[in-house]
């Protein structure tokens, strides 16, 4: 279609989830959103530091999920956390709702992007970490910088 944006385009990223879950799978769902919604994304206007998804009804919402006013958008400008409700078929929902009661995960919002102009939310069926596991992470980080630090005095 001449016009039409095509490709993926990160406008959020949600870096705190990747700290206090271990990510066991990624999913796709679309965001129901309105016009104002919309073009505030499109600046890069939103947050996705606190928020995390649920079923309700056979139905899913991200909460918490901040996307700020639009600054032209007056009087058509929607609760900026109000829960917004994801689209997926219903067999994805309810087969990620009996992950989620079964084996106690958690739906984390991971990234907001647009593929060919649509807003798509990437979602991760998450198992929290422990504190312990976080320093292992932290300490591994930190010797791999080291090791790469080194090599590159090395090769210099």
């Amino acid at each position: 279609m001449p016009g039409k944006a095509t490709g993926v385009k990160q406008v959020a990223f949600n870096k705190k989830a990747y700290h206090e879950y271990y990510i066991l799978e990624k999913f796709e769902a679309g965001v129901e959103l309105f016009g104002t919604e919309v073009k505030s994304i499109r600046q890069g206007n939103v947050n996705l530091k606190e928020s995390y998804c649920m079923v309700k009804d056979g139905e899913l919402f991200a909460r918490g999920m901040h996307i700020s006013p639009y600054e032209k958008g007056n009087i058509f400008n929607r609760d900026p956390v109000r829960p917004k409700r994801l689209l997926m078929h219903k067999r994805e929902i309810n087969r990620l709702y009996g992950r989620i009661k079964q084996d106690g995960l958690a739906l984390i919002p991971l990234s907001v992007y647009f593929r060919n102009s649509r807003v798509k939310l990437e979602l991760g069926l998450a198992k929290g970490k422990k504190l312990h596991d976080k320093r292992d992470v932290a300490a591994e980080k930190s010797s791999d910088r080291e090791m790469e630090r080194k090599i590159k005095e090395r090769n210099v």
